[in-house]
């Protein structure tokens, strides 16, 4: 569905307008004759930024690619490309079927037009004739839900109201491909969970993804593969929860700026002096085979270096595509050196895998805490009861039911 070939994006900054105006001037009537006085001119005045650097990938139909990495790395840029908004520099990209992208804010939007006139042009954009429209047009403005204000001017929406009506449209005209950048952190709580209710619904159907965000648990849960950008190229292309662990390796590399930055290790990351030395499930080893509802220790040894004033472990349980399912945050004695660690706890979870990741992070509060280490791979286990029979979803929730009968 979609084939990117060694596309790259190069922006020019230009000293000045009259610089934009006279370098292609000479580029034309003064290069021929006098080459290194021209390069000498056009580094002057002219400054080549690379936004992209040969980027090559390939996507089947029914694929799904999260593209993540700093700001600036080139993400939003790359999208632009595929949706065919932007020209590359060198390269070429081939897209086969109808493509839907919600990329920046209100593109493709008049603000002068109401929010049916820019429903009608939206779907025209897409493809569809105004009958098609018309058929839709009901569940595109009930899946936005903005009310009488769908016969306002656009210029008069709010941010979440525009992303709303955007991201109805482009779910509504069944494409082939949806190109999704960073739009669904701006809507509310509500609008969220609807919209990837309904991502579940065209991926289900073939849809091809590629998607743009900050959230990895989004990232996780949607696509098949992901890919970590950085200054342009492209450093890691794999399952979502490797190349996820590289950015976060990332992240931290450059919050160490007091101290030494951590080093990648085979299950993670971290420095030296600080992390899970071993973890075992006592009676099993790395691994454990269990039926529901089934008793466990597992014991941990780890290792704290110095500078680190209010130390924690972080435990979580995390299923197969590497979202956290519950955890515990654990204060760690306040001392340098090693120190062990026996938990107890029950697998009361539906059939599957699951991993157990730690973490040690330095927590003076719950809004300022550090990264210090992580290991992802060192424990697993399989809960081998299909118990779907007693609850649904992954884990059960306490409940009492009551069934009540009219006086």
């Amino acid at each position: 569905m979609i084939r990117v070939n060694n596309v790259s994006k190069t922006y020019m900054l230009w000293q000045s307008p009259l610089s934009r105006l006279l370098v292609p001037i000479a580029h034309r009537l003064i290069r021929p004759w006098l080459p290194k006085w021209y390069e000498s001119y056009y580094r002057r005045h002219c400054e080549p930024v690379k936004a992209l650097q040969n980027i090559s990938f390939e996507l089947a139909q029914g694929d799904s690619l999260g593209i993540i990495g700093l700001n600036g790395s080139g993400k939003s840029t790359l999208l632009q490309i595929i949706a065919g908004t932007l020209p590359a520099t060198t390269g070429s990209v081939e897209v086969e079927g109808r493509v839907a992208a919600l990329l920046e804010l209100g593109s493709g939007f008049d603000p002068e037009f109401t929010g049916r006139e820019n429903v009608f042009l939206n779907a025209a954009i897409l493809g569809l004739s105004r009958e098609e429209t018309e058929a839709r047009y009901a569940d595109i403005v009930a899946f936005a839900d903005i009310g009488e204000s769908i016969d306002r001017q656009v210029k008069t929406y709010s941010t979440g109201m525009m992303v709303r009506l955007a991201f109805a449209v482009q779910v509504h005209v069944d494409p082939d491909i949806l190109i999704v950048d960073e739009a669904l952190a701006v809507g509310d709580a509500r609008f969220q969970a609807k919209a990837l209710t309904r991502l579940d619904a065209i991926l289900a159907k073939g849809t091809t993804l590629l998607f743009v965000g900050h959230d990895l648990n989004t990232v996780k849960s949607f696509c098949n593969r992901a890919m970590l950008l950085r200054r342009g190229e492209v450093v890691m292309l794999g399952m979502p929860d490797d190349v996820i662990t590289d950015y976060l390796y990332q992240i931290q590399s450059e919050n160490f700026r007091d101290r030494p930055a951590p080093a990648k290790t085979e299950h993670g990351f971290g420095p030296s002096d600080t992390g899970v030395i071993s973890a075992s499930i006592v009676g099993f080893g790395d691994h454990a085979s269990l039926t529901y509802d089934s008793s466990i220790q597992i014991e941990i040894e780890l290792q704290l270096g110095s500078g680190i004033e209010h130390p924690y472990l972080i435990f979580d349980i995390v299923d197969a595509k590497g979202l956290q399912l519950t955890g515990r945050r654990l204060p760690i004695p306040d001392a340098e050196g090693t120190r062990k660690l026996l938990l107890d706890l029950r697998c009361a979870f539906q059939q599957g895998i699951y991993r157990f990741r730690f973490r040690i992070v330095d927590a003076p509060a719950l809004e300022s805490t550090l990264l210090i280490s992580r290991q992802d791979d060192l424990l697993s286990m399989e809960l081998i009861d299909d118990v779907r029979e007693q609850f649904t979803g992954l884990f059960p929730v306490p409940m009492k039911e009551t069934w009540l009968t009219d006086s």
